[in-house]
C-alpha cells in the first residue's frame, strides 16, 4: 500500500518564512537580554546591530500586514497584534537596557498605548510580556533589584489600567453624545411632523430607534422641507427680497416658528415667537395677505431679533387650508422703499399655496400609511381571536390587539355570571399601569351603578360623552378607582343574545378614540366575545367528557388514562404511589328507604368530602355507582391508610338532613401500593377492591390494606 505525503509548494515555504521573521527576532531580543545583552553603549556590537535591524525589520513586516488586512477587511486577529506589540515592547527593552532606568517610562507609555487600542486579550498578554522582559533585565543581572521590579510591575498595571478606563469612560461619553444627538434629531422631527400636522397635534407618541414608521417619517419631513426651501428660494428671485422667510405654526397653534428662510439678516427670530402679536399676527387673525411699506419703517415687525434691520416694504401671505385653517405665514420683505405690487401679492399667494399642497400631499400620504397599518393590526387582531382555543387565550389576544391599535394605557375584560340569582362581574385581565396594579385582576364585584354594569345592562357601549364631563368615574365599583384617564370607553362582549362582559379600554390622552378606531375595537369585542362563547363551551364539553355528571369529580374513562399516567412515573423514577377504593356502606338501603334523590345527595355529600380532603397532586374519580376511586402519587401505604382514615372519619361525623330526618352513613375503603403489593394498575386495582370487600366482610366502616388482609387480622368495626 502506497502512502502519500503533501508536500508545501516553495511560494508557501516562503511565506511562512517570512511570516516568522518578527516573532523570530522577538524571540531572539528576548533571549539576548536575559543574556546581559545591550547593558550600555560600550557592549554594543555586531550580534546587538544584527537583532537592531531585524527588530525594525519585523515592526515594518508585522504593521504592513496589519495595513494590508485592513485594506480588504480582513479580521485582525490575536498573533497580529502579538507580533506588533512584542517587536514595539522588544525595541522599547532595548532603549531602556541601553539608556539606563531613567528611561522606563517609555515603557509605561508604550504599555499604556498598547492596552488602550489594541484588545483586551492581547492588551493583557502584551503586558505580560513587559512583565516577564523587565523580570529578566532586572532581576537577570548582576545586581538583583527587587524594589524595582515591584514598582516596574505596580506602575506597568497602573497605567495599562488608567488608560484603559479613560478610554473606555470616553468612548462611552461619545457613545452617549451621539445617541443624544440622534435622539434630539428624532425630536425635532417628531415636533416639525406635528407641525405639518403628519400625526396628530395632540399625541405624545415617540417615533424611538430608526424603526420603519421614523424612516417614513424623516423621509415626509424631509420633503415638505425641500418643497418649503424650492418655494422660497423662487419667490426671493421673483420678488427681489431682502428677507423671504415661511414661519409655521406650532402644533399647539400659540406659537411660530421659523422653518426656512432666504435672507442677508442674520437677526430674524430662529426661536419660536407669539403668533397674535404684530403685523403677522394680524395676518394670522384676518386670514388674508398684508402689503405695507413706510419710508420711515414699520412697526410691528416682530420677526427679527431686537437690532435686526429697519423694514421699508412688506408683503405677508396666509397659508391657508381649504377649511379655512391658517397653517402659517410667508413673509417677503425689502430694506428700501420699493412697494410691492399686485402682482407680487398674486405670486407669494401661489406659492403659499403650493407649500400647502406639499404639506397636504404628505399629510394623505401618512393618512393611507397609518390607515393601512391599522387594518393591518386590526385583521391581525381577528386572526389571533380566531385562533385563540381557551378564554385566557383570547383575553391576552384581545387586550393586545385593543392597546396597540388605540395607543392604550388601560385595557381589561370582565365577565358576568348568575350567582344565587344576582348578576357578578369579574375582572378576568388587564393591562396597564393604574392606581391599584395587579390587585385589580381577579377582582370581583357585584351588580351596581358603575358603568361596567351599566353596558352590561343596556349592551350599548358607555359612557356617551367626554369622561372628564362626568361627576364621577365609576367604572367597576365605588371602591374600585382608575384614575389619570383622559378618555375611556366601554364595549359590551355579545355573542348572540348574550352579553359575556365588557372590554373596557382607557387612555390618558383626551383625544385617543377616533371614530374609525372605535369601530375597529367595537368588532374586536364581537369578535372577541364569539371566541369566549366558544372556548366556553369548548371547555364546557372537555369537562363533561371527563367528569362525573352527578359528583363533579372524574369518570370512571378519564380515571384509567390519569392512573396510567402517574404509575408510568412511579415506576420511571421508582417511587411509591397508592389506590384507594371506597364504597359507601348499605348504599342500597338509603336508596330505598330514603329514595334515590336522597342518594343522590348522599354521594354528592361524599364526593364533595373526598375531593375536600385529597391534595392538590390526588386524582379523586367516581368509579362507579355509590364507589370512589383515588390514586394518590408518591405516598406509601402509611400515608394513604392516613387519608384513607381521615375521609373515612369525616364521612361518619357527616349528617345529610333529609325529608325523614338527619342521615348518618359509613364507608368501607381498600388500598393497594405500588411496588409494594403490585406492578401494573390492574393489580392494584383487584387488591384494593379485595381489601374492600375484606372490610365489608368484617365489620364494614373501616380502611384495609393489603398487608391488613393477608395477615388475616379480623378488625374491630367502629361503632357510629
Amino acid at each position: 500500500m502506497t502512502s502519500l505525503s503533501v508536500v508545501p509548494s516553495p511560494a508557501k515555504l516562503v511565506r511562512a518564512f517570512f511570516r516568522a521573521i518578527p516573532a523570530a527576532v522577538a524571540l531572539a531580543t528576548f533571549v539576548h537580554l536575559a543574556r546581559g545583552g545591550f547593558r550600555g553603549l560600550h557592549t554594543l556590537g555586531w550580534t546587538e546591530a544584527a537583532l537592531v535591524m531585524g527588530l525594525l525589520v519585523g515592526i515594518g513586516m508585522a504593521a504592513w500586514r496589519r495595513a494590508m488586512r485592513s485594506s480588504v477587511g480582513a479580521v485582525i486577529d490575536l498573533r497580529d497584534d502579538l507580533e506588533l506589540g512584542g517587536g514595539l515592547i522588544s525595541a522599547a527593552f532595548i532603549v531602556v537596557a541601553i539608556g539606563g532606568g531613567e528611561l522606563f517610562p517609555i515603557v509605561y507609555l508604550l504599555m499604556a498605548f498598547l492596552v488602550a487600542f489594541l484588545p483586551r486579550n492581547a492588551g493583557m498578554t502584551l503586558l505580560g510580556v513587559a512583565l516577564v522582559y523587565d523580570g529578566l533585565v532586572t532581576l537577570g543581572g548582576p545586581v538583583v533589584n527587587v524594589t524595582g521590579f515591584l514598582t516596574h510591575t505596580l506602575f506597568l498595571a497602573l497605567f495599562a489600567g488608567l488608560y484603559h478606563l479613560v478610554l473606555s469612560a470616553r468612548m462611552a461619553v461619545a457613545k452617549r453624545a451621539e445617541s443624544d444627538a440622534v435622539q434630539k434629531r428624532i425630536r425635532e422631527v417628531e415636533e416639525r411632523a406635528r407641525t405639518f400636522r403628519l400625526v396628530s397635534s395632540g399625541t405624545q407618541d415617540s417615533f424611538s430607534g430608526m424603526n420603519s414608521d421614523e424612516k417614513w417619517l424623516v423621509a415626509s419631513v424631509k420633503e415638505i422641507e425641500g418643497a418649503v426651501h424650492a418655494a422660497l428660494e423662487i419667490a426671493e428671485t421673483g420678488l427681489r427680497t431682502d428677507t423671504c422667510a415661511a414661519f409655521l405654526l406650532t402644533s399647539d397653534d400659540r406659537s411660530l416658528k421659523l422653518y426656512d428662510c432666504r435672507s442677508g439678516s442674520e437677526r430674524v427670530q430662529r426661536e419660536k415667537f407669539n403668533a397674535g402679536e404684530g403685523i403677522i399676527g394680524g395676518v394670522l387673525k384676518r386670514r388674508a395677505p398684508v402689503r405695507m411699506n413706510s419710508p420711515q419703517g414699520l412697526k410691528g415687525v416682530t420677526y427679527y431679533e431686537g437690532g435686526g434691520p429697519t423694514v421699508q416694504a412688506l408683503l405677508a401671505v396666509p397659508i391657508l387650508e381649504g377649511s379655512g385653517l391658517v397653517r402659517g405665514v410667508l413673509v417677503a420683505d425689502k430694506l428700501k422703499n420699493e412697494p410691492f405690487t399686485d402682482q407680487d401679492e398674486k405670486m407669494l399667494t401661489t406659492i403659499a399655496g403650493e407649500v400647502l399642497r406639499s404639506i397636504e400631499v404628505e399629510r394623505v400620504m401618512s393618512y393611507i400609511r397609518k390607515t393601512r397599518d391599522e387594518k393591518d393590526r386590526f385583521f391581525r387582531a381577528i386572526e389571533e381571536l380566531n385562533r385563540a382555543g381557551s378564554p385566557d387565550q383570547v383575553f391576552v389576544a384581545v387586550l393586545e390587539a385593543t392597546r396597540q391599535l388605540a395607543g392604550l394605557d388601560f385595557c381589561a375584560v370582565t365577565l358576568v355570571s348568575e350567582q344565587e340569582g344576582k348578576r357578578v362581574h369579574r375582572v378576568a385581565r388587564m393591562t396597564g399601569v393604574t392606581a391599584q396594579g395587579k390587585a385589580l385582576e381577579g377582582q370581583t364585584f357585584q351588580d351596581n351603578n358603575g358603568l361596567v354594569a351599566n353596558v352590561v345592562r343596556y349592551g350599548a357601549p358607555l359612557p356617551g360623552r367626554d369622561i372628564k364631563a362626568m361627576d364621577r368615574q365609576v367604572i367597576f365599583d365605588e371602591e374600585t378607582q382608575v384614575r389619570g384617564l383622559g378618555a375611556l370607553k366601554i364595549f359590551p362582549l355579545v355573542a348572540g343574545d348574550r352579553i359575556l362582559g365588557t372590554l373596557v379600554a382607557g387612555s390618558r390622552k383626551k383625544a385617543a378614540f377616533e371614530q374609525d378606531v372605535l369601530r375597529m375595537i367595537e368588532v374586536i369585542a364581537i369578535q372577541a366575545a364569539q371566541a369566549v362563547l366558544r372556548a366556553q363551551l369548548y371547555e364546557q364539553m372537555e369537562r363533561m367528557a371527563t367528569t362525573d355528571g352527578l359528583t363533579g369529580l372524574l369518570n370512571h374513562r378519564t380515571f384509567q388514562s390519569r392512573a396510567d399516567e402517574i404509575l408510568a412515573q412511579a415506576r420511571r423514577y421508582n417511587r411509591k404511589c397508592s389506590i384507594m377504593l371506597t364504597d359507601v356502606d348499605h348504599f342500597k338501603s338509603v336508596n330505598d328507604t330514603y329514595g334515590h334523590p336522597t342518594g343522590d345527595q348522599v354521594l354528592k355529600g361524599v364526593a364533595r368530602i373526598i375531593k375536600t380532603l385529597a391534595r392538590d397532586t390526588d386524582v379523586v374519580a367516581r368509579y362507579g355507582g355509590e364507589e370512589f376511586v383515588m390514586v394518590m402519587p408518591e405516598t406509601d401505604v402509611q400515608g394513604a391508610k392516613i387519608i384513607a382514615e381521615r375521609i373515612r372519619e369525616a364521612v361518619m361525623a357527616e349528617v345529610f338532613q333529609t325529608e325523614m330526618g338527619p342521615l348518618r352513613i359509613t364507608m368501607s375503603l381498600g388500598i393497594a401500593t405500588f411496588p409494594d403489593n403490585a406492578m401494573e394498575k390492574q393489580q392494584m386495582i383487584d387488591l384494593a377492591d379485595q381489601c374492600l370487600y375484606h372490610s365489608k366482610r368484617n365489620g364494614r366502616n373501616q380502611s384495609v390494606t393489603v398487608a391488613q388482609m393477608q395477615g388475616g387480622r379480623k378488625l374491630a368495626a367502629v361503632a357510629e
